[in-house]
């Protein structure tokens, strides 16, 4: 904090600062740059980058690499095992990413199929922009000097932000929805996951906005993607007691396979590339085919006619149901309960879980489906504007100006419980990075945090009224 006039001062114990001495350990970028630079241009032609992330590189690398700090004064993280530097831990993004391998040797001995064997493992790496340089410069230097055949990233896939509304997130002014927050809006977790990459940014900037949210849940996911698995499987029931009809596919029929090919090849094409984002559409286009299929076609009305109209219900009814075997594994990367409750609805055989490029009815006349019933809820406008008003800065509640330490005329803290405060704080900030460095649940973890920010805000109030 500096105040006009005078020296500037640390905000919790009011001390000056003072500039200290200190070593610390350098990564030698500028010696691995020669390696560095023909592996940029392998991967690059080679792999799938988003334009981000080859822009990110270029511009570290434009006017050549300099030597990296790698250590920190720091009492978290991981210590450095070298004598003249065991009082410092490495900075967190040349440690992170080592993290990579030693979460896989801990899973598995055989590890180094995965990070030894770049002739027969392609690595991908996901991550918002600001992270590319380490992942795309600073971490291929350690593996590349270390010069042991390690796998280095193929495709590095970086999106751009996302922002909340009409503003950005902010976890201490409690602006925005967090991991272990959106459990308890009671939204389903397929929902969530549905929205946000129907939203991510993966070519620029985007928002989340929870009239959107309401508004894709109730037009995409209810009206399109449920109203079509639900008519399917429901027709099967009502009018062919459970059992898929025979079908005599007509021209009609055959355009609505070609229209689904389609969609299938290019969603395979998309994730091949790794644009999550526009292989999503094309699972809600397939399933809009769909819907306008059993409406043009009306095999409720047509069921009740004449012996063709009849046939005609039972091809429209098996050709649906088809389809919608076919959704239930395109949406498994997207919404993986999704999906296993329409293969258990339409009692789906294992086989069906692969995927190929033409779309054919598989699913023979005859085969049996379950209890069919609706896979999503329809968000209402007022929950909505409820949720909006609960994450939009109300809860991390700040100081108020009629709290005691800080109302004008209040008698000043006593420098005892100043200090016993600043001893507090001390102490909790330990009790955090303990719990952090154990892999505690994230709950506790965040209860913990919220603790040490409360007494961070007492003891900047006491301070203040000290100073009045």
């Amino acid at each position: 904090t500096v105040l006009w006039g005078q020296a500037p001062r640390c905000k919790l114990c009011s001390g000056s600062p003072v500039v200290r001495p200190t070593r610390h350990l350098f990564l030698d970028l500028p010696k691995l740059e020669e390696r560095l630079q023909p592996w940029l241009e392998k991967s690059w032609a080679a792999g799938n980058w988003t334009a981000n992330a080859r822009y990110i590189t270029r511009s570290w690398i434009r006017d050549g690499l300099r030597p990296r700090c790698i250590t920190r004064d720091l009492q978290w993280g991981t210590p450095v095992p070298l004598d003249g530097f065991r009082d410092k831990v490495f900075y967190v993004w040349f440690d992170a990413p080592i993290g990579y391998l030693s979460i896989t040797a801990n899973y598995t001995e055989h590890w180094e199929r995965w990070w030894k064997n770049p002739q027969q493992v392609e690595l991908y790496n996901f991550m918002a922009k600001d992270n590319v340089p380490f992942h795309s410069v600073v971490f291929p230097c350690s593996l590349l000097g270390a010069d042991d055949n390690y796998t280095l990233v193929n495709h590095l896939i970086a999106t751009e932000y996302l922002n909340y509304e009409d503003g950005k997130f902010s976890k201490s002014r409690g602006v925005g929805v967090f991991g272990d927050m959106a459990k308890d809006t009671g939204i389903a977790a397929d929902v969530w996951r549905f929205y946000l990459l129907y939203v991510r940014p993966e070519g620029q900037d985007s928002a989340f906005s929870w009239s959107d949210l309401m508004l894709k849940n109730n037009s995409e996911l209810l009206n399109n993607l449920g109203n079509f698995i639900n008519r399917a499987g429901m027709f099967v029931c009502k009018f062919f007691g459970g059992a898929v009809p025979p079908m005599v596919l007509t021209p009609d029929d055959h355009r609505l396979l070609a229209r689904v090919t389609a969609e299938l090849r290019q969603y395979h094409r998309l994730l091949e590339t790794v644009r999550i984002r526009d292989a999503l559409r094309c699972v809600l286009n397939i399933s809009r085919h769909g819907n306008q299929y059993i409406q043009v076609n009306e095999p409720w009305k047509r069921i009740k006619g004449g012996e063709e109209d009849r046939q005609r219900a039972g091809t429209v009814t098996g050709v649906a149901v088809n389809v919608a075997a076919l959704l239930a594994v395109l949406v498994q990367p997207y919404m993986p309960a999704v999906g296993a409750a329409i293969e258990a609805q339409l009692c789906l055989p294992p086989e069906r879980s692969v995927l190929s490029h033409v779309f054919t009815c598989t699913l023979p006349p005859g085969h049996r489906v379950g209890t069919v019933s609706p896979l999503f809820q329809k968000l209402e406008s007022e929950r909505i504007d409820a949720l909006r008003k609960r994450f939009g800065g109300g809860q991390a509640k700040p100081p108020q100006q009629s709290d005691p330490p800080s109302a004008p005329g209040a008698a000043p803290t006593p420098p005892s419980r100043i200090q016993e405060l600043m001893e507090q704080v001390a102490q909790q900030g330990d009790c955090v990075r303990q719990l952090k460095a154990s892999g505690a649940d994230r709950a506790r973890i965040d209860g913990e945090v919220g603790k040490l920010l409360a007494l961070k805000r007492e003891l900047a109030l006491a301070q203040n009224a000290g100073k009045k």
